[in-house]
């Protein structure tokens, strides 16, 4: 093998795990420590809402919108204000605020709620619209999250990511959990239990499964697994090591990376587990492929030019037009992401001696370092484009961060008694 880093050794590992027939709770929710802000954040106060409910959903949106590092909460005193009461925006201006949003909770009958919240132009003096989301109560905090997104987008632009999931593996004493959280890290829910590690967990498109990485038959095999209803199933079961799923874009196909010919290669398989083919033709080893976001190509790492480099073929194979080089700038690239506008490309670079998560421009070829760790791996893009969650090492111990595009604001995610490693953040939910 010459490509010798953890990075590329891990989509390799062999590894053996019990799977759980359903999504159980977790114990141990991840904590969100802030470690930088960006510049330039929106000053916003959000009141108390009349009513209550189980779950203080205007605690998740002031967390969701402090999180993203583009908010300023404004100190509202605790006022509480509903969704039809008169508002002075004079006054919450007068604090700072530029945005003002007000709420009410009502029982809506059989256990649900009905959140209404309307958001305020504090500046200009005007209304920006809102919201009446009917809710169970095992749903009020994606109801908060759904919030969140729609300030977010209102106020910045840009569609929130506070409803999306994120997969990521639990390690705690003998035991690995592949788990599923809220994008805060809150709520998480177990979907696969093993006594060994997990890898390579990658969301389909819609969000409502996820390919991994298993060692049940005593070598690597991927499996697709169905996380409403906890069933799986075998998608590569090849000859040797089956490594690295990644999901088309309509979620038909998946590439995957097999060593059934001998050096390990890229593969495309249907979802169905049918239509194996080659996609990759060298005498080296290619690992660790990603759709493009148009799905007409395909990103993956290899060694074919001496050194681990990050590479592209046609979708359809090398066959349809060859395989040409993306990173030329350090001698060791990694671990291929793109950004869902296909603009930026995360990867990790060796830098230094240690391992940095970059960002390479696609149309100028510039390539920024966006931490500052050196273990980082595993990157994955917001479905936004806005941030990057990885995993990396702090404080000694394994950990997921999360990082803005521009390097600006930077998070840490943290188990108590556990570590955290190989996330994948998941697509917007429809």
């Amino acid at each position: 093998m010459r490509i010798s880093s953890q990075y590329a050794w891990r989509a390799l590992v062999a590894t053996w795990l019990t799977a759980a027939c359903t999504i159980a709770h977790a114990q141990t929710p991840l904590t969100v420590d802030i470690t930088g802000v960006g510049s330039n954040r929106y000053p916003i106060a959000v009141s108390t809402f009349k009513g209550t409910a189980p779950t203080d959903i205007v605690a998740v949106v002031k967390a969701d919108l402090s999180n993203s590092g583009r908010f300023n909460q404004i100190d509202t005193g605790g006022a509480t204000v509903g969704v039809d009461d008169s508002v002075d925006l004079g006054t919450w201006r007068a604090k700072g605020a530029n945005a003002f949003v007000s709420g009410t909770i009502t029982p809506a009958g059989n256990g649900n709620f009905q959140v209404s919240f309307r958001l305020y132009d504090a500046v200009n003096g005007q209304p920006l619209g809102g919201l009446a989301l009917t809710s169970s109560q095992a749903n009020l905090r994606l109801t908060a999250h759904k919030i969140a997104d729609y300030i977010y987008q209102k106020l910045l632009g840009d569609r929130g990511v506070f409803a999306t999931r994120l997969s990521y593996v639990l390690h705690n004493g003998p035991n690995y959990q592949l788990q599923i959280s809220d994008s805060d890290g809150q709520d998480a829910r177990v979907a696969l239990n093993s006594r060994e590690p997990i890898i390579s967990p990658a969301w389909s498109p819609d969000g409502t499964k996820v390919a991994y990485v298993s060692f049940e038959k005593r070598k690597p095999v991927v499996y697709i697994h169905d996380l409403p209803s906890g069933r799986r199933a075998v998608l590569a079961n090849e000859r040797g090591n089956n490594s690295a799923p990644s999901w088309s874009p309509d979620g038909s196909k998946l590439a995957v990376a097999l060593s059934r010919d001998g050096n390990t290669q890229i593969y495309q398989v249907n979802a169905n587990a049918g239509g194996l083919k080659r996609l990759s033709r060298s005498g080296a080893i290619d690992t660790e492929p990603q759709y493009s976001p148009d799905g007409k190509w395909i990103y993956f790492t290899s060694d074919r030019g001496g050194g681990p480099q990050i590479y592209k073929m046609p979708a359809g194979g090398e066959s349809e037009g060859g395989a040409q080089r993306v990173t030329f700038k350090g001698s060791y690239n990694v671990s291929p992401r793109i950004s869902p506008d296909g603009k930026l490309l995360a990867f990790i670079a060796r830098q230094g001696g240690g391992f940095k998560l970059s960002v390479q421009d696609m149309s100028t070829g510039d390539v920024t370092a966006l931490t500052d760790t050196s273990h980082d791996e595993s990157p994955s893009f917001a479905a936004n484009g806005k941030y990057i969650l990885y995993a990396t090492q702090s404080g000694g111990r394994k950990v997921l961060a999360a990082v803005s595009v521009d390097g600006q604001t930077r998070q840490i995610l943290q188990v108590r008694g556990g570590e955290v490693r190989e996330p994948s953040w998941g697509p917007f939910m429809q």
